[in-house]
């Protein structure tokens, strides 16, 4: 309980909010921006809470203009089942508040015209969040689903690569069917700019999974995998091939045949202590 209480420290507004809470109500729209910013911020909640419940670390549960999100300061090593609950914790929320709406209705507790703006609301906010582009709920899930089978810059660079295809298709639909309506266009212009973002910080993103493996105290690993490797491939390039999840012992070989082998944290250590940032992983035998 305590944990939930918490979270109302990490709760932060966007200022241009403000702004448009204030146009709402000089045009009479001000109780439509009540549904929609409850809703958002019940979805926000579900993450942050689930977040809580597994002592991930919370930065920030923002409203913005025209959204909202509760920000994690974890990169990628989190076991898996954590991030999914987290994840779909925000799109089941949708869930139980269109249930609860359907009983109020039935008691005449809820007005029907709020009821159907509630329930279009809601049904609007969930299917867009499964959009599979990044970085709505849908786009993560992408990005878990490729980490199952992929290393971790591959996976992300994937995800990047559909969620750029489904805002292609996200507006061509536009153009087909509402060519002219504002809302969507600053909707999807924000998904564009936070794509190409994350794409400019990919590298970023990566070097950050690694420092969380090499210093982080939770990761866990479902299996043991090990990275059979030339010893002149170069350590930058091994790392590249580390899968979320996994445990990599580095077997190194030589002419087909095994010359040693290194521990992963021996590699993160040369990386990130040391700096040794353009060797051969074969001249790491001779310092460990």
């Amino acid at each position: 309980m305590n944990k939930m209480a918490e979270l109302i420290k990490y709760i932060h507004i966007h200022p241009l909010l403000w702004a448009i809470i204030g146009l709402a109500v000089a045009t009479a729209h001000f109780i439509e921006l009540c549904l929609l910013l409850l809703i958002i911020f019940v979805h926000e909640m579900g993450h942050a809470a689930a977040a809580a419940l597994f002592s991930w670390r919370i930065k920030r549960i923002a409203l913005l203009p025209f959204g909202g999100v509760a920000e994690m300061d974890e990169h990628g090593n989190r076991p898996l089942k954590e991030e999914i609950i987290v994840i779909i914790s925000g799109p089941l929320q949708h869930i139980w508040m269109m249930g609860a709406a359907l009983l109020f209705y039935h008691l005449t507790w809820m007005p029907e015209e709020i009821f159907q703006l509630f329930i279009q609301f809601n049904l609007m906010i969930l299917i867009f969040n499964l959009l599979p582009v990044w970085p709505l709920d849908g786009g993560k899930l992408i990005f878990l689903w490729m980490s199952l089978y992929r290393a971790f810059p591959d996976a992300h660079q994937k995800t990047l690569l559909i969620s750029a295809a489904g805002i292609m298709g996200f507006i061509i639909f536009t153009l087909l069917t509402s060519p002219v309506n504002l809302n969507i266009w600053v909707v999807l212009a924000f998904l564009l700019f936070s794509l190409y973002h994350e794409w400019k910080q990919s590298r970023f993103v990566f070097i950050r999974f690694l420092l969380e493996r090499y210093y982080g105290k939770n990761s866990d690993f479902r299996t043991l995998k090990p990275l059979v490797v030339k010893e002149e491939e170069l350590v930058i390039h091994v790392l590249e091939r580390f899968q979320r999840g996994c445990k990599h012992p580095i077997i190194i070989e030589k002419d087909g045949k095994e010359k040693g082998s290194l521990d992963e944290n021996e590699l993160l250590h040369a990386y990130f202590a040391e700096k040794v940032l353009t060797a051969k992983i074969g001249d790491l035998l001779y310092v460990y």
